[in-house]
């Protein structure tokens, strides 16, 4: 029987636990204050998931952007809390509908900022010249063994927000049950084998490592909180590796 995991995520105000879709309406009463408070400006709330014609959605990101900063500075964090591993090229790109019309609606202006052979953006674009309610942007880790994932505007706020860029709240580490005994959390994955039983604990690993010799040389990888769990050389995340 496959195990149903839950996305879930702690606030980073108060540190209540919430699912994916409550999490987001509570950080904006958070945000709200924050306009109450803070010095004038303009800020964005975003959502940042797998993106959901490549799969499952149970990993998450929630940050709070500052106008002034670079989607290249998005790209650093994305880079550090999920998916470097060997430098790859990245892109942020604005998703076509089926009919290949852009899926968001700009001004003459806005238009005139983005390149529209591909879609993809600049990184040195200043989010307060693009983001916008609503926005969805495509990103692309890794244009061969691609990491794709999709980021959402979910608010605007006008204040500035307290750092460049802030991490409301992250999915909680998934508690992967090992597919061998299914009663121990998953530790390590064959990046090889492509039966069931991919998943390991520790000592489910060991009895795996003698009968996958590439498992015991190369093949074994940690099981980590992120969407490029498995793939290429990654190994976890440089920050927030107390969920990693």
């Amino acid at each position: 029987m496959q195990q149903k995991l839950h996305s879930k995520g702690k606030c980073v105000f108060c540190e209540e636990e919430f699912s994916k879709t409550s999490i987001v309406r509570h950080l904006n009463t958070h945000l709200a204050q924050k306009v109450m408070e803070g010095k004038p400006g303009l800020s964005f709330h975003i959502k940042i998931e797998t993106n959901p014609r490549w799969g499952s959605t149970l990993y998450f990101l929630m940050l709070w952007v500052d106008g002034n900063a670079t989607l290249e500075k998005v790209d650093d964090l994305l880079r550090l809390i999920w998916l470097e591993c060997c430098g790859h090229m990245s892109a942020f790109r604005l998703p076509r509908r089926k009919q290949g019309s852009w899926s968001h609606s700009f001004s003459p202006l806005e238009l005139s900022n983005i390149p529209m052979d591909d879609g993809e953006i600049p990184m040195d674009k200043k989010v307060k010249h693009l983001f916008s309610k609503d926005l969805i942007l495509q990103y692309d880790y890794d244009f061969g063994s691609t990491t794709s994932l999709q980021l959402t505007v979910v608010e605007v706020f006008e204040v500035k927000a307290d750092k460049p860029l802030v991490l409301l709240s992250r999915n909680e580490r998934p508690e992967i049950l090992c597919e061998t005994c299914g009663k121990k959390i998953a530790t390590q994955l064959c990046s090889v084998c492509s039966n069931e039983e991919t998943l390991f604990c520790d000592a489910c690993a060991k009895k795996h490592a003698k009968k996958c010799k590439d498992f015991a040389d190369y093949a074994a990888m940690p099981v980590v909180n992120s969407p490029r769990m498995g793939v290429c050389a990654y190994d976890g995340g440089v920050i927030d590796k107390e969920r990693d």
